[in-house]
């Protein structure tokens, strides 16, 4: 999971806003040896650098290219070897035996083994760290010889792989680089690039591993920049002055399909975005009240708005196109059913804090649609925008009555929901609360029958919708952009972003 939320897990994001280090008109300063670098924009500063602390997807936008998972989805999202070479599983499911790549080693040249792997899960499932619902039917890891891994289940799991490997949240980290203290700041991986430095506010680089097991990238480095603004750093790619972002103002992209000086990339992913009730809170703990909340909203009015036509709006959270998909539309936008709602649960007048961030603006434009739609209705909207770093703690404390958000990298349909809206969920901030969604919930982690599995979540996706877990909004597109002399470096429907093939035919002359 990477929350945008990674996004989405879901959602963890720290940011800090970019202001004079952002500005057009110059490239960083990269040192002596950095001038080749690879310049890419992104929206925000990274919280941290532990994976496994971390849900914020700046983060992994950074830690996708300096640590390893055992297996990891290529571009099918299809489950391939990486710091495992092959695998088994018993006949009764409930033992994996991974059998690791011979000589990789760190980026401080010590050597990886299977120690390292053992080490790194059983400090997620010890120290409960971010994602420890991924080894929830995990028994034990055991390291059987220096090569040689085994993950014991206590009951089968179907998604066992893509919870391993699905995104570097799952990353297998250095115990030296831990216990040291120095993996939040300056984290040490098997990834082909190698963490160098920080510049608060401004930058972080990393210098190609030359030693990469799966052969050295192309390029001397990459150089991650913190730019906020989606038309500054548009600006900035135009010019010359960085080579690659995602942060493309949407209602530019229709205008730039028909601009050669740079490479467009609009690409179908399986995020979404969603609204949220604090069910913690009176009247939003009474279902009623927050299905006329899903009445009361114009789904419409906010894809038009946000997303300027490269989105779809979608009732549940996995897109169509998924082989998980399932059709769902109960919520047309009707004043008069949200009336009604709001009656039945008796409430009046009242009002609604709702908590956006300004490190997304789509949360900003959406949060304007939303008091419009609301007003009618006899519920005032406060608007609260604030820094991701505040947002993030106001979510975690139960701060709010209503936040938007999205969910980043899905793949398999537990990844959607488990971790959201089971009552167990690491993510669940709403505090929502089923019985058999949880049932239904629990039941798909263990399912092997395909088509019996997809009946369960699509059961539990409905439930989870009618009982207005999540408003859920549309489901974006990954939208990136580079210079036409970057080669090697494909746009991704999980939103991953790996730069250990791209090449620039540049070079250092810039």
């Amino acid at each position: 999971m990477k929350r945008l939320a990674v996004a989405a897990a879901v959602a963890t994001i720290g940011v800090l806003l970019c202001l004079v280090a952002c500005s057009t008109g110059q490239r960083v300063d990269l040192g002596d040896d950095m001038s080749g670098n690879l310049i890419a924009a992104i929206s925000g500063e990274p919280d941290l650098l532990d994976p496994h602390k971390t849900t914020a997807y700046f983060s992994f936008e950074v830690l996708e290219n300096v640590f390893d998972t055992l297996v990891e989805p290529d571009e099918n999202l299809e489950m391939r070897p990486a710091l495992a070479e092959s695998w088994d599983v018993s006949p009764d499911q409930l033992t994996w035996t991974f059998r690791l790549r011979p000589g990789v080693t760190f980026h401080d040249g010590s050597p990886f083994t299977a120690d390292d792997v053992v080490y790194s899960y059983r400090r997620i499932i010890v120290e409960k760290l971010a994602n420890v619902d991924k080894f929830s039917a995990v028994a034990d890891v055991t390291a059987a010889d220096p090569l040689t891994v085994v993950v014991h289940l206590d009951r089968p799991t179907p998604n066992l792989l893509t919870n391993l490997g699905g995104f570097k949240g799952m990353a297998i980290v250095s115990r030296r680089n831990v216990e040291s203290g120095q993996i939040a700041t300056h984290p040490v991986g098997t990834g082909p690039f190698e963490f160098v430095g920080q510049k608060s506010g401004d930058s972080i680089t990393l210098r190609a591993n030359r030693s990469y097991w799966d052969g050295a990238p192309p390029i001397s480095g990459v150089t991650f920049r913190f730019i906020s603004e989606p038309s500054t750093a548009l600006s900035a790619l135009q010019a010359g002055e960085i080579d690659w972002t995602d942060a493309v103002p949407t209602q530019r992209v229709a205008q730039l399909r028909d601009d050669d000086s740079i490479t467009l990339a609009v690409t179908e992913s399986n995020d979404y975005w969603y609204l949220a009730l604090n069910e913690a809170r009176a009247p939003w703990n009474d279902v009623r009240a927050r299905q006329a909340i899903a009445y009361g909203i114009d789904r419409a009015a906010i894809v038009a708005a946000t997303s300027y036509g490269t989105a779809t709006a979608n009732q549940l959270a996995i897109p169509e196109g998924n082989p998980w998909y399932t059709p769902y539309d109960r919520y047309r936008y009707d004043l008069d059913t949200a009336r009604s709602l709001l009656e039945d649960a008796g409430v009046g007048d009242v009002d609604l804090d709702l908590l956006v961030t300004s490190e997304y603006p789509e949360t900003v434009t959406a949060a304007q649609i939303v008091a419009d739609n609301l007003a009618p209705l006899g519920i005032t909207v406060n608007i609260r925008t604030v820094d991701f770093a505040t947002w993030l703690d106001e979510q975690n404390t139960g701060d709010f009555d209503m936040l938007m958000m999205g969910w980043l990298g899905n793949i398999d349909p537990d990844d959607f929901y488990y971790a959201q809206h089971h009552s167990q969920g690491t993510s669940n901030a709403q505090k929502f609360s089923d019985p058999e969604v949880d049932r239904l919930l629990d039941a798909g982690r263990v399912e092997t029958d395909r088509q019996a599995r997809g009946a369960l979540y699509d059961s539990a996706a409905a439930l989870i919708a009618d009982k207005v877990s999540y408003i859920f909004l549309y489901n974006p597109s990954v939208i990136q952009a580079w210079t036409p002399e970057l080669s090697g470096y494909h746009a991704r429907r999980d939103a991953a972003v790996r730069f250990r093939t791209a090449d620039l035919a540049h070079g250092d002359n810039r």
